[in-house]
């Protein structure tokens, strides 16, 4: 049964059309960045960058240099798109675009974080099996069929990342419409829409459509008498969200694979105008290297909904602290602003040093450290390196107050803890985070 739930043939060309528009938006994603001064802001100007900790070893080229690895992503997006050396050029873009997301924080994206997840998945797919130079060139490699696997692991994965980010909306300051009101007060000036959206009963709209939207999108697709009405949503949910939050090519991503629910027949016909024969036996082809298939879809699907609940094993409220809060879905969930001082004192002596922040951060920067704990420990530590190298050893201690949501701000971090002398620690509650007290 579990053999030809997997391994019975279904048609491709779905998944054939979906790597033509995942390759040119990658594009445009990669291109894009250069464009509008992204990497010159991110990953060109500032002195130093925020790894994700654990992966310092990973850091911008210097001068241009980040221009033309962008740049050279792009090609790829290019080769992925037309099918030329599909596998390698995936792989190189992933891997290119899994450093960039590792090597800094200050632009941290959930939407970043699928596309690498997605580059991983798209490597061992065959989307090159048809429309493709690949496919040109050896004619062997043809098919016009695919595993139900690959299908099915494209969904699971798209219905995890929804659902989580429904999970996540299901607490008070959404639900209440606080948070959605706090995101629309930051585009009051927006072009034709700003003071329509300030109205009262537009935040209770964005709550409570945005949580539906996100719980119930993929099981609407999948059926079929709601498939059509929830498309016609999520057209006017993901325009909305890249027209108000300017968030990339996700918004045309989501769209792109809403092909996979849509019967491949009618893909082969409206975007392949039946040029491609279709796919309609009823073949079940067990791989030898079956058993592996399965135990690597299970493990990812393990981590994929495992590590979105880790945040349940630390101390103290995930807002507050941000622990665990990366790579699990928590999108546009908080508002979050507050400031910081960076006090050191030289060891054996009583000289006391204000850190101006500005000489070491770019405003991208200065906006992040105040409110995440791991960049202000990271901060704490490049002042002591750069101190170590000038033969002194200094304490660090941090002034830190943080607002959420808009509550009145609390004291951050405790001010008589030295960071300096903190290691850190992944799997632990950092002790120098002081409770949040949210109610």
């Amino acid at each position: 049964m579990l053999n030809r739930w997997l391994f019975k043939r279904i048609d491709n060309s779905a998944l054939i059309v979906f790597r033509v528009f995942f390759g040119l938006l990658i594009t445009i994603e990669a291109w894009g960045s250069i464009w509008t001064g992204w990497i010159s802001r991110t990953l060109i100007e500032p002195q130093f960058t925020f790894n994700f900790i654990g992966f310092e070893f990973l850091q911008p080229l210097p001068g241009d240099g980040m221009l033309w690895y962008y740049g050279v992503m792009g090609l790829f997006g290019i080769f992925v798109m037309l099918g030329f050396k599909y596998r390698l050029s995936m792989f190189a873009f992933g891997i290119m675009w899994a450093s960039v997301y590792l090597m800094q924080k200050s632009s941290y994206n959930n939407h970043y974080y699928l596309l690498m997840l997605l580059c991983m998945i798209f490597v061992f797919l065959p989307a090159h099996r048809y429309f493709s130079i690949d496919a040109w060139r050896n004619k062997n490699l043809r098919s016009i069929s695919m595993p139900r696997w690959v299908w099915l692991v494209i969904v699971l994965q798209l219905w995890i990342v929804f659902t989580y980010a429904a999970i996540a909306k299901m607490y008070p300051d959404w639900l209440d419409g606080t948070l959605p009101a706090i995101l629309m007060k930051s585009k009051q000036d927006y072009w034709l829409v700003g003071e329509f959206l300030q109205q009262g009963w537009v935040r209770y709209a964005i709550a409570y459509f945005g949580l539906l939207f996100d719980l119930l999108i993929i099981p609407a697709l999948l059926w079929k008498k709601t498939r059509l009405p929830a498309f016609l949503a999520a057209i006017f949910f993901h325009l909305f969200n890249s027209l108000i939050f300017h968030i990339g090519i996700f918004p045309y991503l989501s769209l792109a694979f809403s092909l996979f629910f849509f019967p491949s027949e009618k893909i082969n016909k409206w975007f392949l105008f039946r040029r491609k024969p279709y796919y309609d036996g009823d073949e079940v082809i067990v791989p030898k290297y079956r058993n592996l298939i399965v135990s690597l879809i299970s493990g990812w699907f393990i981590v994929q909904i495992s590590l979105p609940l880790r945040h349940w094993f630390f101390k103290d409220n995930v807002l507050w602290t941000e622990e665990g809060h990366r790579l699990s879905w928590r999108m546009m969930l908080r508002s979050k602003s507050g400031r910081s001082t960076f006090k050191l004192v030289e060891k054996g002596t009583t000289d006391t040093i204000y850190v101006k922040k500005s000489d070491y951060l770019s405003r991208k920067q200065l906006r992040a450290i105040n409110s995440k704990p791991d960049m202000i420990w990271q901060f704490a530590q490049r002042l002591k390196e750069e101190y170590a190298e000038r033969g002194k050893e200094i304490e660090v201690y941090i002034d830190s107050r943080v607002r959420v949501n808009g509550r009145p701000s609390r004291q951050f971090i405790d001010p008589k803890v030295d960071m300096a002398a903190e290691k850190w620690q992944h799997f632990k509650h950092k002790d120098w985070i002081l409770p949040s007290k949210l109610d």
